[in-house]
């Protein structure tokens, strides 16, 4: 019996020890790992990348719109099939835009290391343009783009896909940057710019009156910070994409390529030097003030087709701009004020701005029995002639804006902007003669006046209504005036892109009008 007894308390024992050691291999619940952590160092929206001390912030928008009265949903009737106002001119461009914006931020013994990347996804209405055939014939196109004069000028296909694009969706690299201990290497915003770009109080893309990289240029930057608000920056930026409003050879210019807004072949040469921009900006609680200058080094190619033509020497351009902000004005609160001024020689860019374009060709009805109006008018860096140095363009303007809150939902802001463009006397003389009536164009028949001089005049209002935080619906109606000083009547022999027919035209001043309505949502 006591044998039995013992055999039993001995397997009860070894049974519990197996059970206990069974016990102890079992899995223990582990301390739940925080994979995204806050990080507050940058303000908010940033978190920390997992298994790094790199923060991240995702953000963008997007954006649908419908621009009335033009081929292009960043700017009026101002050329080509937009200009000609007929039946191949839109009533209406829509678009539908994703914007996609990383912010990383790390914190390092030199300070924070910064990259900034804004990339755009774009589906926009197309244009149609005549092809001059005998049946009426049009081709489709995709996008209006900028050539290098600064023309608007149709490109792509909705057949071949030339534009790289299929039909009217495109991607757009806005801005890709890194900063680090005072520079900024990449593309971002000009530092010549104001820090509203285009936009003093606007939605419209194309005021005068001031630069605007709102897409971003290439550039090397240093910036220093000398407290207080004060801050300077020099640059190094790329001229090629944005700065280049073109160098003309007058010795092609035609009458009928004058009244398509071309005074002559554009005749840019290779990069040479990139623009060198200074900016002194003091940011305090009343507002900011920012002084800009510019260098741009105007390089032409040859005379002729081939080396042994010549060439003109380089000469330099430069445009100088002041900007003030004005906040906490006695009319509400955030209301506010922006103003700039600009002179440029040889610089244009900086005043008839990228999306302005600066070449004008615009149609209208006639006062004195022609069969149409037109007004003309380009704003390139230099001009010259088959063996003649390069003679600048010399321009000044200003734009400006008012905002006024009505409540935390409603704001609405009136603002305008004016450019004007002056040509020297080698140029004068060779489209107009020495005394407005010879030349290219000032000795044909019929003209009473020519001179290449012309100013932009622009006025808007703008209604936004926000009706939930990072949601806002807005109106924005613009008018531009075309005051050009060609002044008569010519005989153009017409044009296929636009179906404009041999005729006599009356010069003209001209005006259009584009309202852009847009819904936005900020994340």
């Amino acid at each position: 019996m006591k044998l039995v007894k013992s055999l039993l308390l001995g397997s009860a024992a070894g049974l519990i020890a197996v059970g206990g050691a069974q016990a102890a291999d079992l899995p223990v619940k582990a301390k739940a790992v925080e994979y995204v952590k806050i990080c507050s160092l940058y303000g908010a929206g940033f978190y920390y990348i997992p298994g790094t001390d790199t923060c991240i912030k995702l953000g963008g928008y997007l954006r649908a719109e419908v621009a009335l009265n033009t081929n292009s949903d960043f700017s009026g009737q101002l050329t080509s099939n937009n200009g000609a106002r007929n039946r191949l001119t839109n009533y209406y461009t829509m678009r539908a835009r994703e914007d996609l914006n990383i912010d990383t931020r790390t914190a390092t013994e030199y300070g924070v290391v910064r990259t900034f990347f804004d990339g755009v996804f774009s589906w926009t209405t197309g244009n149609y343009a005549g092809t001059g055939s005998a049946t009426g014939t049009t081709a489709y196109s995709s996008t209006l783009a900028l050539n290098t004069s600064g023309t608007p000028a149709l490109v792509g296909s909705a057949v071949n896909g030339t534009d790289g694009a299929t039909s009217g969706g495109s991607l757009g690299v806005y801005y890709a940057f890194i900063q680090f201990a005072g520079f900024t290497m990449g593309k971002a915003v000009s530092q010549f710019d104001a820090p509203w770009t285009n936009y003093p109080g606007n939605n419209f893309d194309s005021l005068v009156g001031g630069s605007g990289t709102v897409t971003g240029v290439n550039q090397f930057t240093y910036t220093a910070d000398f407290g207080q608000g004060v801050t300077a920056s020099f640059s190094a930026e790329d001229a090629t994409a944005y700065y280049q409003a073109g160098n003309l050879n007058m010795t092609g210019a035609t009458a009928a390529g004058m009244i398509g807004g071309s005074y002559g072949s554009n005749a840019i040469g290779g990069s040479r030097s990139p623009n060198l921009v200074g900016m002194v900006r003091v940011d305090q609680a009343w507002g900011l003030f920012q002084a800009s200058v510019a260098a741009h080094d105007n390089h032409v190619a040859y005379y002729g087709a081939t080396e042994p033509t010549g060439h003109p020497d380089d000469k330099w351009g430069w445009a100088v701009q002041l900007a003030l902000s004005i906040k906490n004005i006695p009319t509400g609160a955030g209301d506010v004020i922006n103003i700039q001024g600009v002179y440029t020689d040889g610089a244009s860019r900086y005043n008839f701005q990228n999306l302005s374009g600066g070449s004008y060709s615009m149609f209208g009805s006639a006062s004195n029995g022609s069969y149409q109006s037109v007004g003309f008018a380009i704003a390139p860096d230099t001009v010259f002639t088959t063996g003649s140095q390069q003679e600048t363009v010399k321009t000044w303007g200003f734009r400006g804006a008012y905002t006024h809150n009505w409540d935390p939902y409603w704001n609405t802001a009136i603002y305008g902007a004016y450019a004007q463009a002056q040509f020297g006397s080698q140029a004068k003389t060779a489209l107009c003669g020495a005394t407005g009536t010879g030349g290219v164009f000032g000795g044909l028949a019929g003209v009473t006046a020519c001179n290449p001089d012309f100013a932009i005049a622009q006025l808007g209002l703008i209604t936004r209504w926000t009706p939930v935080k990072n949601l806002t619906f807005s109106a924005d109606v613009n008018w531009t005036h075309l005051d050009q000083k060609y002044s008569g009547d010519v005989a153009y022999v017409g044009a296929g892109t636009t179906a404009k027919p041999a005729a006599v035209y009356q010069l003209k001043d001209q005006d259009t009008i584009t309202l852009l309505l847009r819904a936005q949502r900020n994340w």
